[in-house]
């Protein structure tokens, strides 16, 4: 983030996979506190060193930031935001939406894959 972007000023954040869009309030100078305006992008579930895996050892149920929860992230983390910040709830909404339909693809995919290789394993048991 530019050192010449004035306070208060819309940014978006990535703050542990969730995307969001919020406030500028505070800087020093590794990192820039900022209030929660609306959600872009819904937080990953599950371990995020071991992606995929039902079976990690902590499987974590991520939330989205609250409405105007203020959160610390590094410089790097922060672009200016141009143009109208969404309503929080409905960009929550959609953002959590997104996620479920991207995870019930996932889910759709991998029973395909399971019925393809069940008739593959009768196949080759041949």
């Amino acid at each position: 983030m530019d050192e010449h972007i004035a306070m208060p000023e819309n940014v978006k954040i990535t703050y542990k996979t969730g995307d969001y869009v919020g406030e500028v309030i505070d800087r020093d100078e590794r990192r820039v506190l900022v209030k929660v305006l609306a959600v872009m992008k819904h937080p990953t579930q599950g371990d995020l060193h071991s992606s995929y895996d039902p079976d990690a050892g902590m499987f974590h149920e991520r939330r989205a930031l609250s409405y105007t929860e203020k959160v610390w992230v590094p410089i790097n983390a922060v672009q200016p935001y141009k143009g109208t910040v969404p309503d929080y709830k409905e960009s929550l909404g959609a953002a959590f939406e997104l996620e479920w339909e991207k995870i019930d693809r996932l889910k759709r995919w991998s029973e395909l894959c399971l019925e393809k290789l069940e008739s593959l394993r009768k196949d080759y048991g041949k």
